[in-house]
């Protein structure tokens, strides 16, 4: 229960980075709606990798540059997921607001991601 917790916090904080980065290149910088995701899906993974590792997981046993592979590999994955999502949202309802096509891809890479890093990454 208690990497679930941090994980979350994890995820909360990387959210919150993912959904303002991307409300502030698309409001207030005027770029569209896809290209932000990119720098903004690129700044939560580094931030949830720095918290999973010493919050929720704690190091894997494996070499820095192994993990890191290991998480950078789930984390593209499932940034990959996240983007998919939004995009799909974004395309089949062009009136929905970013953010909440956010939320969304948000809570299903979210899923994916928990499984990947908690069996692939962190296992020990």
């Amino acid at each position: 229960m208690k990497r679930l917790f941090w994980f979350l916090i994890a995820g909360g904080g990387g959210f919150l980075l993912d959904a303002g980065l991307t409300h502030v290149l698309i409001g207030i910088w005027g770029f569209g709606p896809f290209l932000p995701r990119i720098p903004a899906i690129m700044t939560a993974m580094a931030f949830t990798w720095l918290v999973n590792r010493r919050l929720t997981f704690g190091s894997s046993g494996h070499s820095l540059a192994v993990e890191g592979f290991r998480y950078w590999a789930v984390g593209t994955t499932s940034a990959i997921v996240n983007y998919a999502v939004y995009s799909a949202l974004m395309y089949r309802a062009p009136l929905l607001q970013p953010v909440i096509a956010v939320i969304f891809a948000s809570l299903t890479a979210m899923a994916y991601s928990f499984f990947g890093y908690s069996r692939f990454v962190f296992r020990q």
